[in-house]
């Protein structure tokens, strides 16, 4: 399996418009800081005690967004920033494991809606794996997906809080006043390179 630590964190688009909103400083602080390649215990508690989680992959022009959902365990977390999970029967399409099978390159969501605020974005160089011992971790599954990461904790504010019918109190609206800056955007390697038209910065 590839590795992720081989690739650049950012591509020409993205720099555009991290210089276009003066943000290119905070971006890399923000790699510097939180990118890293095994889960954190909180990372893996997410991982662990979610039903789902999303998945995106890609193929020249077939681009494909599926929700994959299990029991809470049904990811199955390793050292080494290695995740499998299992592909269950399903409507015989496969386009997240066709797209897989052409390009390795995914990208995974897992997020918390019940006003928690947590949310792991992570970005994966897949395989599939068919042995009879790895699937047989995995009741029900077809084949496995194994995927060796790159994560990234993304700042959840905006999710809304599905559990109590709630919106988030940090979307901007009209008459709604600002809230309070977000945890962290006060860390030392962030509060002072804020973006200058950020309204949290100093």
């Amino acid at each position: 399996m590839s590795n992720p630590e081989n690739r650049e964190f950012y591509h020409e688009g993205m720099r555009n418009f991290q210089d276009k909103f003066d943000g290119r400083r905070t971006a890399d602080a923000l790699e510097k800081h939180r990118k890293h390649y095994e889960f954190w215990d909180d990372e893996i508690e997410l991982i662990q005690s979610s039903n789902f989680f999303f998945i995106a992959s890609s193929w020249n022009n077939y681009v494909d967004c599926n929700i994959k959902s299990g029991d809470p365990g049904f990811v199955k977390v390793y050292d080494g920033g290695v995740i499998e999970y299992p592909e269950y029967d399903g409507n015989s399409m496969y386009r997240t494991a066709g797209n897989i099978s052409r390009n390795p390159n995914v990208a995974l969501l897992f997020v918390n809606f019940d006003g928690k605020s947590r949310r792991m974005r992570v970005n994966g160089i897949a395989s599939i794996i068919d042995d009879e011992a790895t699937i047989s971790r995995h009741y029900g599954a077809k084949f496995v997906i194994k995927i060796s990461c790159e994560i990234y904790p993304n700042c959840p504010r905006y999710a809304p809080n599905l559990q109590d019918n709630e919106v988030s109190n940090d979307i901007p609206r009209y008459g709604h006043e600002m809230p309070s800056a977000p945890e962290w955007k006060g860390r030392d390697y962030i509060r002072d390179i804020l973006p200058k038209n950020d309204p949290h910065r100093n």
